[in-house]
């Protein structure tokens, strides 16, 4: 049995978030696939673990964690790697993870849903999260014009943590390309040792008839 488990699916950047950091840190782990579209994170099995409802969720030993932000936390003390090296950086990092879960990915997941995965076609709703993607990539992009990665020369958490839904090219609807400093972070993050594609490093989900 590997070290760490993770309840994921392919279709979740909040998922790949750890779960990048479980491979690019070397870990032993393995995911476990969870049904989302049917289901299974609102089940009653399901939220004994998660009151929740959601995914992903950590286990290691007897810890059991969930919420992409804080797993990536964890895991950098466990690891030891892609974390904070003084105070000042731990708190720029929950910065920008607090950005990206409030805004950044949080306004990208939805319209990319909506968009790629639920097919609605546009509507004053997708016309309304567009607005709000651009406006988070805008802020990205700027920060990210003067230093490689968020937090400077080095990448942390905090990056992967951002690069969540970013490698669903196609499938938002948004072309990363027009913001050229956040493209040319992206394609350093592609270059980190042991990155994966989402679609590679997940298990697939299967999708619903109809949403």
């Amino acid at each position: 049995m590997a070290e760490y488990e993770l309840t994921c699916f392919d279709k979740s950047g909040n998922a790949y978030k750890p779960a990048l950091m479980l491979e690019l840190t070397g870990c032993d782990w393995q995911p476990r696939l969870v049904d989302f579209f049917h289901g299974e994170t609102r089940s009653d099995d399901y939220r004994t673990f998660n009151v929740m409802g959601e995914a992903p969720v950590l286990f290691h030993g007897d810890t059991v964690l969930s919420q992409s932000g804080v797993i990536l936390d964890y895991l950098a003390e466990t690891t030891g790697k892609f974390g904070p090296e003084t105070p000042a950086e731990r708190r720029e990092i929950w910065r920008w993870i607090l950005f990206d879960n409030h805004k950044f990915t949080s306004y990208t997941a939805t319209l990319r849903f909506m968009r790629g995965i639920a097919k609605t076609g546009e509507t004053p709703v997708t016309e309304f999260l567009d607005k709000r993607v651009r406006g988070a990539w805008d802020v990205a992009n700027r920060h990210l014009e003067s230093r490689d990665f968020m937090l400077g020369d080095r990448p942390t958490i905090a990056d992967i943590s951002m690069a969540g839904y970013v490698f669903f090219d196609g499938e938002i609807g948004v072309d990363i390309a027009d913001y050229p400093a956040l493209a040319a972070w992206r394609e350093r993050v592609r270059a980190l040792p042991g990155w994966k594609h989402p679609y590679d490093l997940l298990p697939a989900a299967p999708l619903p008839e109809k949403f």
